[in-house]
């Protein structure tokens, strides 16, 4: 009973509105307390973004960067609070780690013009794993409201040979808008899509594996962009269009009257 009931959770999460999720979420753990610890590992949650003081550079707080209470930065390499004991990367991982937030930083720059992006890298056995987080929000202007989150997490398994790598990413974007005009009153539109590929790609340094995940997120990104626009806005943008007539009210009864008499006119034909 308990996986059906996880199933139908999630299932109900994936057609919320993604500025609720936290909401519904503490609703939903709160309807079904022991659902709770798979619910917060299965459902992606709108990214929090955090400052480092040391640095002066904002970061995105996310699971993948969380021990115990306290979040790593990215920049630093510290905890926040402050914790001994946390989990970082080896030095090699950890220097791969810099090299491809200085890389993303730039990637979100150009793509988004603002907002905060940040990457965290772990060790694994025979290669490392990470994720990519980019959040833009709108700032309101022109009397729209939006926020975009992606994220993605990435598994790379090097070769034996050390030529090639197996890349898996697995990416999430939740994107909403609002818009508040005097003639509509407020709209809302939202959505979320998760997309994973999975590749082989040749490697001879540390920075093609930078290049490579970076081809993967950008070729993974416009296509989610993509669908989202085709499925939410295209979507949204036929059914407004068919109910949306540009005649008025008198003009298009006129027109029901005139083609009902047509039909009862040759009715009337046919029967003679």
């Amino acid at each position: 009973m308990t996986e059906r009931q996880l199933d139908c959770a999630l299932d109900l999460m994936r057609r919320l509105p993604p500025q609720e999720i936290e909401k519904n979420l503490s609703n939903l753990i709160d309807l079904v307390p022991e659902l709770c610890e798979d619910l917060l590992s299965s459902v992606d949650q709108p990214l929090k973004i955090a400052r480092d003081r040391e640095q002066g550079k904002d970061y995105l707080l996310c699971e993948y960067n969380r021990d115990a209470d306290s979040y790593r930065s990215p920049w630093s390499n510290t905890y926040d609070p402050p914790l001994e004991s946390g989990a970082i990367p080896s030095d090699n991982v950890r220097k791969l780690e810099v090299e491809a937030n200085l890389a993303f930083d730039q990637y979100r720059e150009l793509y988004f013009e603002g907002g905060v992006s940040s990457v965290y890298l772990w060790d694994l056995a025979h290669g490392f794993a990470g994720v990519i987080l980019i959040k833009k929000a709108g700032d309101g202007s022109k009397k729209i409201k939006g926020c975009w989150d992606s994220i993605h997490v990435v598994e790379v398994q090097e070769k034996a040979q050390g030529r090639s790598a197996h890349y898996k990413l697995t990416s999430t974007v939740m994107l909403w808008l609002q818009t508040t005009k005097s003639g509509s009153g407020t709209v809302n539109l939202g959505g979320s899509l998760t997309r994973q590929v999975e590749i082989d790609m040749t490697v001879s340094s540390g920075q093609s594996h930078i290049a490579n995940i970076g081809t993967m997120v950008e070729d993974m990104e416009n296509k989610i962009r993509n669908t989202l626009n085709q499925i939410y806005f295209g979507k949204t943008k036929d059914i407004v269009n068919s109910l949306r007539s540009v005649q008025s009210s008198a003009a298009v009864d006129k027109q029901k009257k005139l083609n009902q008499e047509l039909f009862q006119a040759l009715k009337a034909k046919d029967r003679n």
